[in-house]
């Protein structure tokens, strides 16, 4: 991409963040949010992005006063979870912002929102979940996330149509590699590190669809390409079936690092994706998760990855 005028919220985030970093090549990149972290706002601006300040709790109608309404591509990350458990606030911060943001920004070429394949209803630890499959919004480790998500998709796919502003939701599986946290994998390693256990299901394993740093930077701009009206709807994965427990064996095996793996009822459940839509709008990923975990782990834990 080169000459555009793009729009990142979350860009403080493992997502969005390496996002906006990439996209400052050829292009006018502005970062949207509350920058309340000592240094975010530095770590991004010298990348040359710019900043607006905005929180997502305020709901006003005069929020985004002062932002340019130019933008020709929107990636819209930033999200309030809901760990305090007020449903109803996070889903009225949520949609009432995208909302915002999308009429804000409503000539803009293309606007990607950010989802979760958290919101699927859960079916076999193995199941390969496709844009069609159920939704229920029941996830034990964060209950309001899911129907969050939920409700701000239908937020978007409203303003969408209403705005004619071409859109794409992106169900997000696992983003993971270095910067940030480093994604779900750093942090089973991390509680390896502890000595802390790891949740595991009674019988099998968890599967996912890691998608690594570099691979979901690239496929930025071609979801971008895919936004229609009504909007695209896609999941957003990798293209390799990842079970937890053998990720956790691989950390094991690159650093030597034992983990405590303990069956329990509850764990952090997890969805493997069929990737056939997918590709046909990014075409394939380039990393191999076994890779992929390798290079977070140089980056990120280099004193414990073995020769």
């Amino acid at each position: 991409m080169n000459g555009k005028k793009i729009l990142v919220t979350g860009a403080t985030g493992q997502v969005a963040g390496p996002v906006a970093r990439a996209l400052t090549d050829g292009n006018e990149v502005w970062a949207l949010g509350r920058f309340g972290t000592p240094g975010a706002q530095e770590a991004l601006t010298r990348h040359g992005i710019r900043i607006f300040r905005w929180d997502m709790d305020d709901t006003a109608a005069g929020a985004l006063k002062g932002l340019p309404e130019d933008f020709t591509h929107v990636f819209h990350s930033a999200v309030r979870r809901g760990e305090d458990g007020d449903f109803n606030a996070a889903v009225e911060v949520n949609s009432v912002a995208a909302g915002r943001l999308m009429t804000h920004c409503r000539t803009a070429e293309a606007f990607l929102y950010v989802s979760t394949g958290a919101l699927y209803a859960r079916q076999t630890l193995d199941h390969k979940y496709t844009e069609t499959d159920p939704l229920d919004g029941k996830a034990d480790w964060l209950p309001a996330y899911p129907v969050v998500k939920i409700a701000a998709e239908g937020t978007v796919r409203a303003f969408a149509q209403t705005l004619g502003l071409p859109t794409v939701i992106a169900r997000l599986n696992i983003a993971y590699g270095p910067g940030g946290y480093g994604g779900v994998p750093m942090l089973y390693f991390k509680r390896m590190l502890a000595g802390e256990p790891i949740p595991v299901p009674l019988e099998g394993q968890n599967w996912t669809s890691l998608l690594y740093t570099d691979d979901l930077v690239e496929q930025v701009p071609h979801l971008w390409n895919a936004a229609s009206v009504p909007v695209t709807l896609t999941n957003w994965g990798g293209d390799e079936a990842v079970g937890i427990t053998d990720c956790v064996r691989h950390l094991e095996e690159l650093t030597g690092v034992k983990a405590d793996l303990v069956p329990s009822e509850v764990t952090r459940e997890t969805y493997q994706f069929d990737p056939a839509l997918r590709r046909s709008l990014t075409g394939p990923c380039k990393v191999p998760w076994r890779e992929g975990i390798r290079r977070t782990l140089e980056a990120m834990y280099p004193e414990y990855l073995k020769n």
